[in-house]
């Protein structure tokens, strides 16, 4: 199956970058939200990348104006009725992913492919809200999207092998790497990350060592971007509580969120979003 027009939904930072890939690759792509201000913002925030590339040379000016007018911004589901594969980047609500897949199976052509950017949400549940369940499929991109080259490309009962096969396809022609995961709860990178802060967290808090010491120490040592403290405070930390209440519900203790997580949020402090989290943050 071809792809010729995409789409995303939510504009915020992750499904604003999910449509700079698409546009990147030379595809157009549909960008809907429910706000016009967050709609603005995503907008800004794809010039944004890709004025970097043109600060760095790496773009002319006109080629950075063509890729941006591939973005078409919209409140309404008017513009998806020639879409070929949507890619849905919402909150991690199943109840709101589920009546996004319910509207985008009623205004997208039969063979549209309906995709969830989910972290760790079932795939056979959005399905199941449509009249399409062999068609959706997960495609988890990871943060920040126009950078990580990972994409969890997850199956639900119902996925067809085609669908997994285009998505795949599409995965790769977007320059990322994709790696079929079935469906589990928190699928596989974030059992592996969220075990691996959870522990870093702990550490923090029964060792009192500063977080900018270990966060040095495991970004030299395993040539990550970044420790896990800047990590979850760019992630936001109530998202990162809630990936582990879902995975210590699944898997048990060893997924539990260390105290001092659950402080942080209770106190309001959500990270680089509300201008304080492990860090604090200005401008």
């Amino acid at each position: 199956m071809y792809i010729f027009k995409a789409g995303v939904i939510g504009a915020g930072s992750m499904g604003a970058e999910i449509a700079q890939v698409i546009t990147y690759s030379g595809l157009p792509v549909v960008l809907k939200d429910v706000d016009q201000g967050m709609l603005d913002q995503g907008i800004d925030h794809i010039r944004g990348i890709y004025a970097r590339r043109v600060a760095k040379g790496k773009m002319s000016q006109s080629e950075m104006d063509n890729k941006v007018a591939l973005v078409t911004p919209t409140l309404s589901y008017e513009p998806f009725g020639d879409v070929d594969f949507v890619i849905e980047a919402v909150p991690e609500s199943l109840d709101l992913k589920k009546r996004v897949f319910q509207e985008l199976d009623e205004v997208c052509p039969s063979t549209t492919i309906l995709a969830s950017n989910t972290s760790a949400l079932s795939i056979t549940e959005m399905g199941k809200a449509t009249g399409r369940p062999e068609r959706v499929v997960g495609m988890h991109f990871f943060y920040p999207a126009h950078i990580m080259k990972l994409v969890e490309v997850i199956s639900g009962n119902g996925t067809s092998e085609e669908t997994i096969e285009t998505t795949m396809e599409f995965t790769q022609s977007l320059r990322k790497i994709p790696v079929r995961v079935k469906e589990c709860i928190g699928f596989l990178v974030n059992r592996v990350l969220m075990a691996s802060m959870a522990q870093a967290l702990d550490f923090y808090e029964t060792e009192e060592i500063d977080t900018r010491e270990i966060d040095l120490v495991i970004k030299e040592g395993a040539g990550i971007p970044m420790g896990p403290f800047t990590l979850a405070d760019t992630l936001g930390l109530d998202i990162v509580l809630d990936v582990a209440k879902t995975l210590e519900e699944a898997y048990g203790q060893r997924f539990a969120a260390p105290h001092c997580l659950s402080g942080l949020v209770e106190a309001g402090r959500l990270g680089v979003k509300s201008g304080e989290g492990f860090y604090k943050y200005t401008g």
